[in-house]
């Protein structure tokens, strides 16, 4: 005797109800399209897109939101004193400073090259904004970031060598693919 095989549902039914496809979504964690499958299914209907178009759109909003969230962790990790972008920076103080050299290195080419980058001078000119606007732009483009101070860095150190674990602490410094040591 053959198993009875189950037959597709009647097109006037649902074959997954709303609180199956909202345990669906939960359980993938595409929270995302969970808020806004609804409303982009109507305007789907009302433009007419094809199914690959509506699936199209669902996921660049997933993948955008799951970038911005990645891009936000980053920054939390990164423990900026205050966010900081180079579109803030007033070029007019100091005047001799180098802008299309500044500019250049917002192209992030010296993570890549493993180089580092100094901003030496005087108080008041802007190296702190620089560096944090420089380790902002990192995270916004996928890169791990850590500000801290120098001094806070050599304490660190210090009281981690003397509870024998210098060299947890050392990795807690050497992990993120930017570095940045205030003089603060």
């Amino acid at each position: 005797m053959k198993p009875k095989l189950p037959t597709a549902p009647p097109a006037t039914m649902n074959p997954l109800p709303a609180t199956a496809l909202a345990a669906h979504l939960a359980y993938l964690k595409l929270g995302h399209i969970a808020e806004h499958h609804a409303a982009l299914a109507q305007e789907a209907a009302a433009a007419p897109w094809s199914h690959l178009e509506f699936l199209q759109r669902l996921l660049d909003g997933e993948c955008a939101a799951r970038q911005q969230r990645a891009v936000e962790r980053r920054v939390r990790a990164a423990r900026f004193p205050v966010r900081k972008t180079l579109d803030q920076f007033r070029w007019d103080w100091p005047k001799k400073i180098n802008q299309l050299q500044v500019q250049h290195l917002f192209r992030l080419g010296f993570i890549a090259q493993k180089t580092n980058v100094i901003f030496a001078g005087g108080v008041g000119l802007g190296k702190s904004h620089l560096a944090a606007a420089l380790g902002y732009a990192a995270c916004q483009h996928g890169h791990t970031v850590l500000f801290t101070t120098a001094v806070d860095a050599i304490n660190n150190l210090v009281a981690a060598q003397a509870a024998h674990r210098l060299k947890a602490e050392l990795n807690r410094y050497l992990a993120p693919a930017v570095l940045i040591l205030d003089s603060c």
